[in-house]
């Protein structure tokens, strides 16, 4: 990062601007630790700051996350996919657990992707910061981190989830990363549970976020019988391998997040649905630059003025927006929709 930069994210670093919590990380040479921006930490330095575009760029570079900002709950910003749709679809691979276990090979994840691993490294580089595999080994790590804070899931059942390999191995990396056991950073107390039993973690977007409005989109598209709204709480029954389970979102404005309740047979398969609850929520929107942009135009302007963090919902089974029929639209959201459904249309053309 050139000095204008890293001088504008010291300055967000100094004043805890929460605009760029997402967007950077600062890593502190004195401490070998990685902050997010908005950390209660006294503010170190200028110079033994570091700054990078990702948490994995900061581990890589030798950083471990820092235990009161919590990287691992920062909002998962998504401000740079457009111009790189193969990194975007490598990122939602890796959470699927491409990159884990003993068989990981980023040329098999490249194939998959349709370009060279030599290509793929490279895009990863350039918008991240570091390679895929460093991006798959922050993944694992912040997410255990994540379920040792949040949850009182077995270490067997933290490690599985997190895609480690091993116990061993798992223990081995915490130990070198923290200088401690996983099970120093948990908190004391209470009784440990399962995944059948139910995972709560709680999932951070960037705000303004207009609740009335997902769930008002959501209910309109819900398939009878799988998805349903209750007292505010977005329901969904899902099945994993004919085994039924079920996820809860519930809404925390006051915390700028979202509380999710997944009940699943397998833990293994946490992260894929944590995964689609982010994406069904859109929670990865840097909304206040979406929202900026649309207003430019004088037709949307005063719904966005209106309906500040209205959001795209995606859906459940791909990596796709579901644009709805006009008649299944919330009535609130049919101004929006009808314009976005004519520049869609437009932008197909073009």
């Amino acid at each position: 990062m050139e000095l204008l930069d890293r001088r504008t994210y010291y300055r967000a670093f100094e004043t805890r601007d929460a605009r760029f919590d997402g967007r950077v990380f600062v890593g502190v040479t004195s401490t070998g630790i990685y902050c997010r921006p908005i950390c209660p930490a006294r503010t170190p330095k200028f110079e033994n700051c570091r700054f990078f575009a990702s948490a994995a760029a900061a581990q890589d570079a030798g950083f471990r996350p820092c235990l009161r900002c919590r990287p691992e709950i920062a909002p998962d910003l998504a401000f740079w996919r457009g111009t790189a749709n193969t990194v975007s679809r490598a990122l939602a691979l890796i959470t699927e657990g491409a990159l884990d276990g003993g068989d990981a090979d980023v040329e098999v994840l490249a194939e998959r992707l349709g370009v060279g691993g030599r290509q793929l490294r490279r895009l990863f580089q350039h918008h991240l910061g570091a390679s895929p595999i460093a991006v798959a080994q922050t993944r694992r790590v912040l997410f255990a981190k994540q379920l040792l804070h949040d949850t009182r899931l077995p270490m067997t059942e933290v490690a599985l989830a997190s895609g480690f390999g091993s116990v061993r191995r798992f223990n081995e990396i915490f130990r070198d990363l923290f200088g401690r056991p996983p099970s120093a950073l948990r908190r004391k107390g209470g009784a440990d549970n399962s995944a059948r039993d139910g995972v709560t973690l709680r999932l951070a977007y960037r705000p303004p976020y207009d609740w009335p409005g997902m769930l008002a989109a959501l209910t309109a598209r819900a398939t009878p019988g799988t998805e349903w709204l209750e007292d505010d709480v977005w329901h969904r029954r899902i099945e994993l391998d004919g085994k039924p389970g079920s996820v809860a979102v519930a809404h925390l404005p006051q915390r700028n997040s979202v509380l999710v309740t997944i009940r699943i047979p397998t833990v293994k398969a946490l992260p894929a649905i944590v995964a689609r609850v982010r994406r069904v929520f859109d929670l990865g929107a840097d909304i206040l630059t979406i929202d900026s942009h649309l207003a430019r135009d004088p037709k949307l302007a005063p719904l966005i003025a209106k309906r500040p963090g209205l959001r795209a919902p995606g859906d459940w089974e791909r990596e796709t927006m579901v644009i709805a029929t006009q008649n299944n639209v919330p009535p609130a959201w049919r101004p929006w929709h009808a314009y976005a459904a004519q520049h869609l249309r437009m932008a197909s053309h073009g």
